[in-house]
């Protein structure tokens, strides 16, 4: 059944202006699900700069972000740590708890609260957060359920759109 929810301009411009946390999933959003493999079991993945460069920009502008995400990887602590985002939540399937704790952290309402997932265990954030945001390549049924769908794939300029976004209605 097709619940789409997606906004018209200005109904997205006040949702938009009202953002103070982007939360973020990992693979599929910040990377483009692919997992690599070395000879030795080492596991890597591929992140966009732009996508980075983006979250720096939005975190200058005052908005928090913070990644919510199922895996647990050194990888992602290493790029968390080069992006100075301080809120990463990994191992988490249930993304709720996780986004609980940051509104309690943050005093915020989940009206000032933008995610972006693609998968099936994003779906029940996506349903509860003011801005529900899926990449292009996102699951049918996040795809269905979100108030934006970015232009952009995961792991190829999605993230950086939604920054971009952001900083150009919270200061233009």
């Amino acid at each position: 059944m097709k619940t789409n929810r997606i906004l018209s301009k200005s109904a997205l411009q006040k949702k938009l202006k009202n953002i103070k946390l982007l939360a973020l999933d990992v693979d599929g959003v910040l990377t483009d699900g692919s997992m690599f493999y070395s000879s030795t079991g080492e596991e890597m993945k591929k992140f966009n700069v732009r996508d980075g460069m983006g979250i720096m920009q939005l975190q200058k502008s005052g908005i928090k972000v913070a990644v919510i995400t199922s895996e647990s990887t050194s990888i992602m602590k290493f790029r968390a740590a080069k992006l100075k985002i301080v809120d990463l939540h990994q191992g988490s399937f249930d993304k709720i708890p996780a986004m609980k704790k940051l509104l309690l952290k943050y005093n915020l309402t989940m009206d000032e609260v933008a995610f972006i997932g693609d998968d099936i265990n994003d779906t029940s954030l996506l349903k509860i957060v003011g801005l529900a945001i899926t990449p292009s390549d996102a699951i049918l049924q996040n795809l269905n359920i979100a108030h934006y769908i970015t232009t952009k794939k995961g792991g190829d300029g999605c993230v950086r759109e939604i920054c971009d976004l952001l900083i150009l209605v919270q200061n233009g």
